[in-house]
Protein backbone atom coordinates (compact mmCIF):
# COMPACT_ATOMS: atom_id res chain seq x y z
CA UNK A 1 0.00 0.00 0.00
CA UNK A 2 1.66 3.15 -1.23
CA UNK A 3 0.91 6.85 -0.84
CA UNK A 4 2.43 9.17 -3.43
CA UNK A 5 3.40 12.80 -2.97
CA UNK A 6 4.43 14.85 -6.01
CA UNK A 7 6.03 18.28 -5.68
CA UNK A 8 7.67 19.52 -8.88
CA UNK A 9 8.98 23.07 -8.61
CA UNK A 10 10.23 23.32 -12.17
CA UNK A 11 10.53 21.13 -15.25
CA UNK A 12 11.76 23.02 -18.30
CA UNK A 13 13.05 21.42 -21.47
CA UNK A 14 16.37 22.67 -22.84
CA UNK A 15 15.84 25.33 -25.47
CA UNK A 16 12.43 26.42 -24.19
CA UNK A 17 11.67 29.49 -22.09
CA UNK A 18 8.33 28.33 -20.68
CA UNK A 19 8.33 25.59 -18.01
CA UNK A 20 6.29 22.52 -18.85
CA UNK A 21 5.59 21.99 -15.14
CA UNK A 22 5.99 24.56 -12.36
CA UNK A 23 4.94 24.59 -8.70
CA UNK A 24 2.90 21.43 -9.21
CA UNK A 25 1.67 19.39 -6.24
CA UNK A 26 -0.48 16.28 -6.17
CA UNK A 27 -1.11 13.58 -3.57
CA UNK A 28 -2.38 10.06 -4.19
CA UNK A 29 -3.64 7.77 -1.45
CA UNK A 30 -2.61 4.14 -1.30
CA UNK A 31 -4.49 1.98 -3.83
CA UNK A 32 -6.28 5.01 -5.26
CA UNK A 33 -7.09 5.05 -9.00
CA UNK A 34 -6.56 8.62 -10.26
CA UNK A 35 -7.09 9.83 -13.82
CA UNK A 36 -5.32 12.85 -15.30
CA UNK A 37 -7.40 14.64 -17.92
CA UNK A 38 -5.84 17.40 -20.01
CA UNK A 39 -5.25 18.63 -23.54
CA UNK A 40 -2.40 17.36 -25.69
CA UNK A 41 0.94 18.92 -24.81
CA UNK A 42 -0.02 20.05 -21.32
CA UNK A 43 2.68 17.91 -19.69
CA UNK A 44 0.89 14.69 -18.67
CA UNK A 45 3.44 12.34 -20.22
CA UNK A 46 6.28 14.51 -18.92
CA UNK A 47 4.87 14.07 -15.42
CA UNK A 48 4.68 10.28 -15.82
CA UNK A 49 8.27 10.20 -17.09
CA UNK A 50 9.41 12.12 -14.00
CA UNK A 51 7.50 9.74 -11.74
CA UNK A 52 8.96 6.67 -13.47
CA UNK A 53 12.54 7.93 -13.31
CA UNK A 54 12.86 8.11 -17.10
CA UNK A 55 13.29 11.88 -16.72
CA UNK A 56 15.30 13.09 -13.74
CA UNK A 57 15.99 16.62 -15.00
CA UNK A 58 13.56 18.57 -12.83
CA UNK A 59 13.55 20.53 -9.58
CA UNK A 60 11.41 19.08 -6.84
CA UNK A 61 10.67 15.90 -4.96
CA UNK A 62 8.60 12.81 -5.64
CA UNK A 63 7.91 10.48 -2.72
CA UNK A 64 6.45 7.03 -3.40
CA UNK A 65 5.73 5.38 -0.06
CA UNK A 66 8.03 5.57 2.93
CA UNK A 67 10.67 3.09 1.88
CA UNK A 68 14.29 4.16 1.53
CA UNK A 69 14.89 1.91 -1.46
CA UNK A 70 13.83 2.80 -4.99
CA UNK A 71 10.11 2.09 -5.48
CA UNK A 72 8.86 -0.38 -8.05
CA UNK A 73 7.15 1.43 -10.90
CA UNK A 74 4.91 -0.21 -13.49
CA UNK A 75 4.57 1.79 -16.71
CA UNK A 76 2.06 1.01 -19.46
CA UNK A 77 2.70 3.08 -22.59
CA UNK A 78 0.44 3.85 -25.55
CA UNK A 79 2.39 1.20 -27.46
CA UNK A 80 2.57 -2.20 -25.68
CA UNK A 81 6.33 -2.50 -26.45
CA UNK A 82 6.33 -6.29 -26.55
CA UNK A 83 9.34 -8.16 -27.90
CA UNK A 84 8.14 -9.79 -31.15
CA UNK A 85 10.51 -12.76 -30.87
CA UNK A 86 9.13 -13.78 -27.46
CA UNK A 87 5.77 -15.33 -26.66
CA UNK A 88 3.14 -13.71 -24.47
CA UNK A 89 4.34 -15.63 -21.44
CA UNK A 90 8.03 -14.99 -22.18
CA UNK A 91 7.37 -11.23 -22.49
CA UNK A 92 5.80 -11.24 -19.03
CA UNK A 93 8.46 -13.46 -17.46
CA UNK A 94 11.14 -10.94 -18.47
CA UNK A 95 10.04 -8.55 -15.71
CA UNK A 96 10.01 -11.13 -12.91
CA UNK A 97 12.70 -11.01 -10.28
CA UNK A 98 14.81 -14.10 -9.71
CA UNK A 99 12.98 -15.09 -6.52
CA UNK A 100 9.54 -14.81 -8.11
CA UNK A 101 7.91 -18.00 -9.35
CA UNK A 102 6.72 -17.96 -12.98
CA UNK A 103 3.49 -19.55 -11.75
CA UNK A 104 2.34 -16.16 -10.41
CA UNK A 105 1.65 -15.25 -14.03
CA UNK A 106 -1.06 -17.90 -14.34
CA UNK A 107 -3.88 -16.09 -12.43
CA UNK A 108 -3.03 -12.85 -14.25
CA UNK A 109 -3.38 -14.59 -17.61
CA UNK A 110 -6.67 -16.10 -16.48
CA UNK A 111 -8.15 -12.79 -15.33
CA UNK A 112 -7.15 -11.06 -18.57
CA UNK A 113 -8.48 -14.00 -20.62
CA UNK A 114 -5.14 -14.84 -22.22
CA UNK A 115 -4.45 -18.33 -20.86
CA UNK A 116 -5.12 -19.93 -24.23
CA UNK A 117 -2.86 -17.41 -26.00
CA UNK A 118 0.12 -17.44 -23.63
CA UNK A 119 2.39 -19.30 -26.07
CA UNK A 120 1.51 -17.13 -29.07
CA UNK A 121 3.77 -14.39 -30.42
CA UNK A 122 2.59 -10.75 -30.36
CA UNK A 123 2.11 -10.56 -34.12
CA UNK A 124 -0.48 -13.33 -33.89
CA UNK A 125 -2.59 -11.34 -31.41
CA UNK A 126 -5.09 -8.54 -31.89
CA UNK A 127 -4.24 -5.00 -30.82
CA UNK A 128 -6.50 -5.35 -27.79
CA UNK A 129 -4.86 -8.60 -26.73
CA UNK A 130 -1.42 -7.00 -26.92
CA UNK A 131 -2.69 -4.24 -24.62
CA UNK A 132 -3.81 -6.91 -22.16
CA UNK A 133 -0.35 -8.48 -22.21
CA UNK A 134 1.16 -5.07 -21.37
CA UNK A 135 -1.24 -4.74 -18.42
CA UNK A 136 -0.28 -8.17 -17.08
CA UNK A 137 3.42 -7.35 -17.42
CA UNK A 138 2.98 -4.16 -15.38
CA UNK A 139 1.00 -5.93 -12.63
CA UNK A 140 3.48 -8.81 -12.51
CA UNK A 141 6.17 -6.64 -10.93
CA UNK A 142 3.74 -5.85 -8.06
CA UNK A 143 4.44 -2.12 -8.45
CA UNK A 144 4.27 0.49 -5.72
CA UNK A 145 2.91 2.85 -8.38
CA UNK A 146 1.32 1.94 -11.71
CA UNK A 147 1.50 4.56 -14.49
CA UNK A 148 -0.74 4.27 -17.55
CA UNK A 149 -0.29 6.68 -20.48
CA UNK A 150 -3.41 6.45 -22.66
CA UNK A 151 -3.03 2.67 -23.09
CA UNK A 152 -6.35 2.28 -24.93
CA UNK A 153 -6.12 5.30 -27.26
CA UNK A 154 -5.80 3.26 -30.48
CA UNK A 155 -8.56 0.76 -29.70
CA UNK A 156 -12.05 0.85 -31.17
CA UNK A 157 -14.72 1.74 -28.57
CA UNK A 158 -16.06 -1.81 -27.97
CA UNK A 159 -12.57 -3.26 -27.56
CA UNK A 160 -11.49 -0.40 -25.31
CA UNK A 161 -14.58 -0.96 -23.14
CA UNK A 162 -13.83 -4.68 -22.83
CA UNK A 163 -10.16 -4.11 -21.92
CA UNK A 164 -11.11 -1.42 -19.38
CA UNK A 165 -13.48 -3.89 -17.75
CA UNK A 166 -10.72 -6.51 -17.49
CA UNK A 167 -8.30 -3.91 -16.14
CA UNK A 168 -10.74 -2.95 -13.39
CA UNK A 169 -11.32 -6.59 -12.55
CA UNK A 170 -7.58 -7.15 -12.19
CA UNK A 171 -7.09 -3.94 -10.20
CA UNK A 172 -9.87 -4.87 -7.78
CA UNK A 173 -8.26 -8.27 -7.27
CA UNK A 174 -4.80 -6.75 -6.83
CA UNK A 175 -5.19 -3.10 -5.72
CA UNK A 176 -2.37 -0.73 -6.63
CA UNK A 177 -1.93 3.02 -6.62
CA UNK A 178 -2.65 4.05 -10.22
CA UNK A 179 -2.10 7.26 -12.19
CA UNK A 180 -3.89 6.99 -15.55
CA UNK A 181 -3.66 9.54 -18.39
CA UNK A 182 -6.57 9.91 -20.81
CA UNK A 183 -8.28 12.41 -23.12
CA UNK A 184 -11.56 10.50 -22.84
CA UNK A 185 -13.75 11.80 -20.02
CA UNK A 186 -16.13 8.82 -20.21
CA UNK A 187 -13.14 6.49 -19.84
CA UNK A 188 -11.87 8.51 -16.88
CA UNK A 189 -15.24 8.36 -15.13
CA UNK A 190 -15.52 4.61 -15.73
CA UNK A 191 -12.11 3.98 -14.15
CA UNK A 192 -11.23 6.59 -11.56
CA UNK A 193 -11.80 7.24 -7.90
CA UNK A 194 -10.72 10.82 -8.59
CA UNK A 195 -10.40 13.04 -11.68
CA UNK A 196 -7.59 15.59 -11.96
CA UNK A 197 -8.23 18.18 -14.67
CA UNK A 198 -5.09 19.89 -15.95
CA UNK A 199 -4.31 23.08 -17.80
CA UNK A 200 -0.98 23.91 -19.41
CA UNK A 201 1.57 26.71 -19.69
CA UNK A 202 2.77 25.49 -17.24
CA UNK A 203 0.76 22.44 -16.22
CA UNK A 204 -1.50 23.02 -13.23
CA UNK A 205 -4.51 21.43 -11.55
CA UNK A 206 -7.74 23.29 -12.30
CA UNK A 207 -10.16 20.80 -10.72
CA UNK A 208 -9.85 17.77 -8.42
CA UNK A 209 -13.13 15.85 -8.43
CA UNK A 210 -14.19 12.62 -6.70
CA UNK A 211 -16.26 10.25 -8.86
CA UNK A 212 -19.40 9.40 -6.81
CA UNK A 213 -20.62 6.52 -9.00
CA UNK A 214 -20.32 3.20 -7.09
CA UNK A 215 -17.88 0.70 -8.58
CA UNK A 216 -20.79 -1.71 -9.14
CA UNK A 217 -22.36 0.81 -11.55
CA UNK A 218 -19.31 1.73 -13.61
CA UNK A 219 -20.58 -0.44 -16.49
CA UNK A 220 -23.74 1.71 -16.68
CA UNK A 221 -23.19 4.02 -19.66
CA UNK A 222 -26.23 6.14 -18.74
CA UNK A 223 -24.83 6.82 -15.25
CA UNK A 224 -21.43 7.71 -16.73
CA UNK A 225 -22.98 10.07 -19.30
CA UNK A 226 -25.16 11.71 -16.64
CA UNK A 227 -22.13 12.46 -14.46
CA UNK A 228 -20.18 13.68 -17.51
CA UNK A 229 -22.92 16.20 -18.26
CA UNK A 230 -22.94 17.31 -14.62
CA UNK A 231 -19.21 17.98 -14.81
CA UNK A 232 -19.55 19.97 -18.03
CA UNK A 233 -22.41 22.04 -16.59
CA UNK A 234 -20.90 22.67 -13.16
CA UNK A 235 -17.25 23.19 -14.13
CA UNK A 236 -17.15 25.47 -17.19
CA UNK A 237 -13.37 25.81 -16.92
CA UNK A 238 -12.90 22.19 -18.06
CA UNK A 239 -14.98 22.49 -21.24
CA UNK A 240 -11.95 23.32 -23.39
CA UNK A 241 -10.39 20.00 -22.34
CA UNK A 242 -13.27 17.85 -23.57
Amino acid sequence: MTDVQINIINKTYIGTAQPTIANFSLSLQANEFVCLVGSSGCGKTTLLNCLSGLDTHYEGEIQVGQQHTAPKIGYIFQNPRLLPWRTVRENIELVLESEQSPTLIDPLLETMQLTQSQHEYPERLSVGMNRRVAIIRAFAVNPDLLLMDEPFVSLDPPTARDVRSLLLQLWQQRPHTVLFVTHDLREAIALADRLIFLASAPMRVINDIVVPIPRTQRHDEAAIENFRQQLINHYPDIKHLL
